[in-house]
């Protein structure tokens, strides 16, 4: 069975590609950065940046949502100073990775029963097909 994955091989990647996956992995302050210093530079490049930044909504995505360890999830949180409260949250955190962990596996599930059933369907209709005689009208 193939994956997709979403980055692509270095050798396959064009300059733009490489480009935006270098500063996708130093985070929005590289983006960001880098909007500046190219309207300093030439002003329509950073306009030109700016445009892709909100169209792709590389502007606005939240660095928890790319990152989890970097909120706590999954990674050792930072102890409040009560060890109850401490000891509920991690718990708390676990059962909901568990749960996360199920529903993903679940999905999966899903869409392979999904995709079977579909090719079980295109094999009846192949079948089918094959077993009706064509007639041939004089």
């Amino acid at each position: 069975m193939t994956y997709y994955t979403e980055t692509a091989p270095q050798h396959t990647m064009g300059w733009f590609s490489r480009t935006e996956a270098w500063l996708d992995a130093r985070g929005k302050g590289a983006w960001i950065a880098a909007m500046v210093l190219s309207f300093v530079f030439f002003w329509p490049v950073g306009l030109a940046l700016l445009a892709y930044m909100i169209w792709s909504k590389k502007m606005f995505k939240s660095s928890c949502r790319t990152n989890r360890k970097s909120c706590g999830f999954g990674g050792r949180t930072r102890s409040s100073g009560n060890t109850a409260f401490d000891a509920y949250k991690e718990e708390t955190l676990r059962r909901l990775q568990d749960e996360q962990e199920a529903f993903e596996a679940f999905l999966e599930r899903l869409r392979e029963a999904k995709d079977k059933a579909e090719f079980d369907r295109f094999m009846d209709e192949r079948a089918q097909k094959r077993d009706v005689p064509e007639t041939v009208d004089a």
